[in-house]
């Protein structure tokens, strides 16, 4: 898809204004090493209230976050947090998976899964693999009403898991919440730079990938690479058309529905990749999140 460079005029009016303050990559390789260090103390912030830290048995973190109110009997969501898969941690997403426990009622797991280059494929979807199985056999959880669901990195990650879970044949996720979702290594290479991205550009989202796949085999590891995505759980995927990950997201929405896997799209009109992270406060970032908890609880009543 060809995109037509103009000026701020194209950023969503919510968007247009915080749009012009925020840098156009969260890293480089040389800033990269100095992110880790100032992102490392996160993994140590205090839960909030009613919030368990957690350690499975192969020593990845999660944090338990409970409703006041249970409304779906035995359903429950695994979160997996963004960071281009080199950064970030469960705790960032503490505020927003709070949100997505009181607001549909039922229990939010969040994993801080092993990040590369120093742990690459399959280190991280390993990680999500065991909260899945861990979340699976808690008590109270219904193992066929579990949502897998993650934004970047996380969804890229929450794509593969439903991969993994459909090829293990067992632990079938209910359903998957994709936003924004990193799930195609070549994109770096076919969509062109644009000086309207903000926060993500195919420089940074090639760096993440290459720490991710270190030799891996992309046929294998990368989602959008996959020949066959029949048979993995329904899928809702949201991106803005801002976002340098459009195109793949729209693209690999195409192929499931294809695969016959029921698939909905949201596309956001000028919004640029983790704009509803970077600014949960305007209107058009509530919007997108009531958005993903009516598709949930649609997901959850039906």
């Amino acid at each position: 898809m060809t995109r037509t460079t103009t000026g701020d005029d194209d950023f969503h009016p919510d968007l247009r204004r915080f749009a012009r303050l925020l840098p156009r990559s969260a890293f480089n390789r040389r800033t990269l090493p100095v992110m880790k260090v100032l992102t490392r103390p996160l993994k140590f912030v205090p839960p909030l209230k009613g919030t368990e830290v957690l350690t499975l048995p192969s020593g990845a973190g999660v944090r338990l976050h409970r409703p006041a109110v249970d409304r779906h009997a035995g359903a429950a969501l695994l979160w997996i947090h963004g960071g281009g898969y080199v950064i970030g941690t469960a705790a960032q997403d503490d505020s927003m998976c709070r949100r997505f426990s009181q607001r549909l009622g039922i229990p939010v797991v969040a994993i801080d899964y092993r990040l590369a280059p120093k742990h690459p494929y399959p280190a991280a979807l390993e990680d999500c693999y065991e909260a899945l199985t861990w979340l699976s056999q808690l008590s109270g959880i219904d193992s066929t009403r579990i949502i897998i669901g993650g934004a970047s990195a996380g969804g890229g990650l929450t794509a593969a898991l439903a991969l993994l879970a459909r090829d293990r044949g067992e632990g079938a996720p209910l359903f998957q919440l994709l936003v924004y979702p990193m799930v195609d290594d070549r994109s770096s290479d076919r969509v062109p730079d644009d000086p309207r991205y903000r926060m993500w550009t195919p420089r940074t989202n090639r760096l993440g990938w290459q720490a991710y796949l270190r030799g891996a085999d992309p046929l294998v590891a990368v989602p959008a690479r996959r020949d066959d995505l029949s048979g993995v759980a329904p899928a809702w995927v949201g991106v803005g058309t801002l976002d340098p990950l459009y195109d793949e997201d729209v693209e690999y929405a195409r192929r499931l529905i294809e695969a016959g896997v029921a698939c909905e799209v949201d596309t956001i009109p000028g919004a640029f990749h983790g704009f509803d992270m970077v600014t949960p406060w305007a209107g058009v970032s509530q919007a997108f999140f009531d958005r993903q908890c009516d598709v949930l609880d649609e997901v959850l009543n039906g």
